[in-house]
């Protein structure tokens, strides 16, 4: 690196901190965690597209395609559910959610369960959101730092505390509109790297006539997922419709956007357009990480720098060996945007979940008041997920994989509750939280004692089990509490049949196109 890449890093991060003080003028908690319900579908759809577009897609995905053993372009599995979710959740869960006019989603299930079912799920969403947030900063900071040639504290403070201020002072906006412009570069950045690994390799004839032809299988109708088998056709779709409906309906940080939108109609393309672009910008990152395995396989100077098991810095060499300066500064912004955009979403839906959930049910706050401790906690939580990255330390592969696991014990049985809220009125508050407390214990065990069912399974595991559970319990867990949304929950529905239609048209190209992939090649 050089003087004019440090100089590119140095304009961007300036750009961010400008962004925020420039958006920092927030009047109430409609404004400074929903933006005022004014954004349209394009940025929010830019904004929960650049919150998924992650270090771990930029990264290490590319890495899962082109290098790691038993990887491939099976990636593109994680896809394929991802159409089908987003009908539901166009269909059921986002029209009730934006109609009853919360900030925090888990303040919905309070009006509609009760108390205990509003912080189980919010404190899990806390605990789980924080810790996440730590390890993404301790994993982009090690790549980082040896990209920047700077120490990996550094790092974190700078990367960290750049996030931390332009968040808590812009609020929604800021976070929304940043990542309109960090998606653009991060794909950018994918672009640039096909465009190299390209011509290092020799252009695509080459590529195509040395690619490893056994990574090009994506489909495995085989493989059920019950015997330690993993990436196979039925339990990525079906855990991918529970885990994909759970995490865009029922996650705060990817729910936010939808309670902030300026409509329903406004709410429908952001998700249908969610639906559509997903999974051709994934492609691109995995035929970027295709391209550049095979140029490792052909260059033994570039397989000799790689550690073994140490795949994840397949992507980072490439970058700071054998692209010209200029272009490296794009690509450690690009990566850098990646950590930013996930932070920023993390702090913010942190943030707006402990002042509706805590905060809001202690204190009798002033509009102006509300903002400025919104600012505090927002703070606070920046701190502390500052502080668990210096203390993840060697475990922070292990954990990343744990997070994930993680996120499917839980999505299953919160997706179970919020259904229940919205379609099925007969169960109540009781009955589902007795539901949801075995739909995680479930889960639990297979993770602890039934290691041959594939995580992804998970999911729709733990929300046919709290369903199950739930129903019967509310039968004879009795629950005189008179519920505020669950006579509506039916008006909440919006069908948009032109949209589903476009979708499940689109899960068809997805599943035809990732079938004949190999014969693109040949």
């Amino acid at each position: 690196m050089n003087y004019l890449d440090y100089s590119i890093i140095a304009f961007y991060f300036v750009v961010m901190l400008w962004m925020g003080f420039k958006l920092r003028n927030q009047t109430d908690s409609g404004n400074y965690f929903l933006g005022g319900k004014t954004f349209g579908w394009f940025s929010l759809c830019m904004s929960a597209m650049a919150s998924q577009l992650s270090v771990i897609s930029f990264v290490s995905a590319p890495a899962f395609v082109g290098l790691r053993e038993g990887g491939g372009m099976k990636w593109l599995t994680f896809e394929f559910g991802v159409p089908v979710a987003m009908i539901v959740v166009m269909t059921f869960i986002g029209p009730a959610l934006y109609k009853s006019g919360v900030v925090s989603i888990y303040s919905f299930l309070e009006k509609r369960f009760n108390t205990t079912t509003r912080l189980l799920l919010s404190s899990v969403f806390m605990f789980s959101r924080s810790f996440a947030a730590g390890v993404t900063i301790y994993a982009v900071s090690l790549i980082l730092s040896s990209l920047l040639h700077i120490s990996f504290t550094t790092t974190v403070l700078l990367v960290g505390l750049s996030t931390v201020l332009y968040s808590l002072e812009g609020g929604m906006k800021a976070v929304v509109y940043s990542e309109v412009l960090q998606m653009i570069i991060k794909v950018t950045g994918i672009i640039i790297i096909i465009f190299y690994g390209l011509k290092n390799i020799g252009g695509w004839d080459n590529f195509v006539a040395n690619v490893d032809n056994s990574r090009l299988q994506v489909i495995d109708f085989s493989n059920f997922g019950f015997d330690g088998g993993e990436y196979g056709f039925w339990p990525m779709l079906i855990g991918g419709i529970f885990l994909y409906t759970s995490y865009y309906g029922t996650d705060q940080m990817q729910a936010q956007r939808i309670l902030s939108a300026k409509d329903l109609p406004t709410v429908r393309n952001v998700l249908l357009f969610n639906g559509l672009l997903r999974f051709p910008i994934t492609f691109m990152y995995c035929l970027g990480g295709l391209i550049v395995g095979t140029f490792v396989a052909l260059d033994a100077d570039f397989m000799q720098m790689i550690p073994t098991g140490k795949s994840d810095l397949m992507i980072p060499l490439f970058i700071e060996n054998y692209l010209p300066n200029g272009i490296i500064g794009v690509l450690v912004v690009a990566i850098i945007a990646a950590a930013m955009s996930a932070f920023s979403s993390t702090l913010n839906s942190l943030s707006a979940v402990t002042m509706e959930e805590i905060v809001s049910k202690k204190m009798e706050l002033t509009d102006k008041k509300y903002v400025r401790t919104s600012k505090i906690v927002a703070l606070g939580w920046g701190v502390l997920t500052l502080i668990l990255a210096f203390f993840v330390g060697d475990i922070a592969k292990t954990v990343i994989e744990a997070i994930n696991k993680i996120g499917s014990v839980f999505y299953g049985p919160l997706l179970a509750t919020f259904l229940a809220a919205i379609l099925l009125p007969r169960i109540n508050g009781r009955g589902i939280n007795i539901g949801l407390v075995a739909g995680v214990l479930v889960n639990a065990y297979l993770w602890l004692f039934v290691p041959d069912v594939f995580w992804f399974w998970w999911n729709a595991i733990g929300a046919a089990v709290t369903l199950t559970v739930g129903s019967i319990a509310s039968v004879f867990a009795k629950d005189d509490k008179k519920s505020e949304i669950a006579s509506e929950g039916k008006k909440a529905w919006e069908y948009y049949p032109k949209s589903i239609l476009i979708l499940l048209a689109f899960f068809t190209l997805i599943l035809l196109f990732c079938l004949f992939l190999p014969t693109f090649f040949s």
